[in-house]
């Protein structure tokens, strides 16, 4: 019964969560920040988010359309 539980967990956050971060850090190769300081550090990880954002706008906005 709990197995079962965590396999629905694990496949949901393969789902929703973990691919964002493998497309950042993979293929936007972010392994390091290259900024010091928490408020700096923020700025560019909430950059690469919004550039992997705008990605997918401009990927789906296309099927949509």
């Amino acid at each position: 019964m709990l197995q079962q539980k965590g396999k629905r967990i694990y496949g949901h956050s393969m789902s929703v969560v973990e691919p964002v971060f493998a497309n950042i850090g993979s293929n936007k190769r972010l392994n390091r920040f290259s900024l010091r300081g928490k408020a700096k550090v923020q700025s560019q990880w909430q950059l690469h988010c919004l550039i992997h954002n705008i990605e997918k706008l401009n990927n789906y906005g296309k099927m949509a359309a």
